[in-house]
């Protein structure tokens, strides 16, 4: 068994013992973690240069920059326009502002290309709607969650341009993309339909009914009173659709740099742009000036930090994980074991859960996708359902995987779930995924596009 993965284990064991023994908070348990991966690493020298990298990681800050956003659009109660008409089109479904988070912030993780990222930008909508509806918090965190990185799995996500580099690369010109993006909608299709089924049930187990009729707004006047409030969606939605659609045209040619910084700053600048445009919708209502928006945040701090923290020290580990490269190491290892088609498919989604706690899926598919492919179509498997797969258990898995899912934790921040409740709840949702990967890469359900 190679060091790497007494490394894995010794990691889990410390956050474990911290978190749960000792009833830490979870961002004193990811600190003690990184602190001990240092010392069993022997990377003191590097310590400061893992803590650096995390400052300069465009997300973390742009998971920030959401959070906070999320705290104006509570204060202002300029999203209560918006969730009285998510309501007056859905208030009369069992767990109806459920199913719209489900849809709509899977659409949207397929443009943002990050999960946690998703749930920042997705949840400030979903999840106030969701509790209002009658959703217990942990639940609302890990429906838009579970939800948002979904995304990484439905074209034109990034990670699905990576997987499809990998198939390519062992079997030139054998398939298209265009074949391979009809492959991933066949796939997603059963993983919708999987969540929708979790959430009917989840609806019924915590007894979230239709609500009652004289609480449903009507949707007339919730349209003309909140108008300006609807257009918050569009603000947040229209520059990722635009990056992503402008990617090849004649207008990011010309400007090819400008085009390559709009796409690794998108994440920061737009929560900014929504805060500017809700404070100016509500200007008229309330006190929004520097003065009030520095005591709403000095009161609204606590609900940040933890979450903050916590994401911070969960990068850090990753840091230090790729300096090790232990996700290679882990790799070269089961490729070595000789499992037969059903253990590997067993395994290989397991392993990829895990590392995705620590190591982005896009990572994990250049680094694992190419070996993933040769040792599945070595067992048996078709090579083009296994390159399907690859965002699957990667990119979807990726922060889903407690005890280190930033998705989980980002949600949670919105949501103000407790963090037992929160990761119990996630639990079931990340090990129906799983299964469910495990069923896809056996190829015993018909999917679209598989040849």
């Amino acid at each position: 068994m190679p060091v790497e993965i007494l490394y894995l284990l010794a990691l889990l064991v410390s956050i474990s013992i911290v978190f749960v023994v000792l009833k830490r908070p979870i961002y004193e348990a990811m600190f003690i973690g990184y602190i001990v991966m240092i010392a069993i690493t022997g990377q003191w020298a590097n310590f400061f240069k893992h803590v650096w990298s995390t400052t300069t990681n465009t997300l973390f800050y742009a998971i920030i920059a959401f959070l906070a956003v999320a705290q104006i659009f509570g204060e202002t109660k300029v999203i209560d326009s918006c969730i009285e008409v998510i309501l007056s089109l859905f208030g009369r479904i069992r767990g109806g502002a459920g199913y719209v988070a489900l849809l709509g912030s899977t659409f949207m993780g397929a443009l943002s290309g990050s999960g946690a990222g998703n749930v920042a930008a997705t949840g400030v909508f979903t999840i106030p709607a969701m509790k209002k509806s009658g959703f217990p918090a942990h639940l609302a965190a890990n429906v838009e969650s579970a939800s948002s990185t979904m995304g990484n799995m439905i074209p034109p996500a990034g990670v699905i341009t990576a997987a499809f580099g990998c198939v390519e690369a062992l079997y030139p010109g054998k398939y298209t993309m265009s074949m391979f993006w009809i492959l991933m909608w066949g796939i997603s299709i059963w993983f919708v339909l999987q969540r929708a089924i979790t959430l009917y049930f989840f609806c019924r187990y915590y007894k979230v009914e239709r609500m009652a009729e004289e609480d449903i707004p009507k949707l007339g006047p919730s349209v003309r009173n909140g108008w300006k409030a609807l257009l918050i969606p569009l603000v947040i939605f229209l520059p990722f659709f635009l990056d992503n659609r402008l990617k090849a045209t004649l207008f990011t040619l010309r400007i090819a740099s400008g085009a390559g910084s709009l796409s690794s700053s998108i994440l920061l600048f737009t929560p900014g742009l929504a805060a500017i445009y809700a404070l100016l919708i509500v200007r008229r209502k309330m006190d929004v000036g520097p003065r009030a928006m520095a005591k709403m945040f000095s009161e609204q701090i606590r609900a940040i930090v933890p979450v903050t923290a916590t994401i911070f020290f969960a990068y850090c580990i990753s840091n230090l994980f790729g300096t090790l490269n232990v996700g290679e190491a882990i790799g070269e290892y089961i490729s070595s074991l000789g499992l037969n088609l059903v253990m590997l498919a067993i395994l290989l989604p397991l392993f990829c859960a895990i590392l995705g706690m620590i190591i982005p899926g896009s990572s994990q598919v250049a680094i694992f996708g190419t070996a993933i492919i040769t040792i599945m179509a070595g067992a048996g498997a078709n090579p083009l359902l296994v390159a399907g797969m690859l965002p699957v258990i990667t990119g979807a898995m990726e922060g889903m995987t407690p005890p280190l899912a930033l998705c989980m934790y980002t949600a949670m921040g919105i949501a103000g779930s407790g963090m037992k409740e929160t990761t119990l709840n996630c639990l079931v949702w990340v090990g129906l995924h799983y299964l469910l990967s495990v069923i896809c890469m056996l190829g015993l359900l018909p999917i679209m596009g598989l040849v």
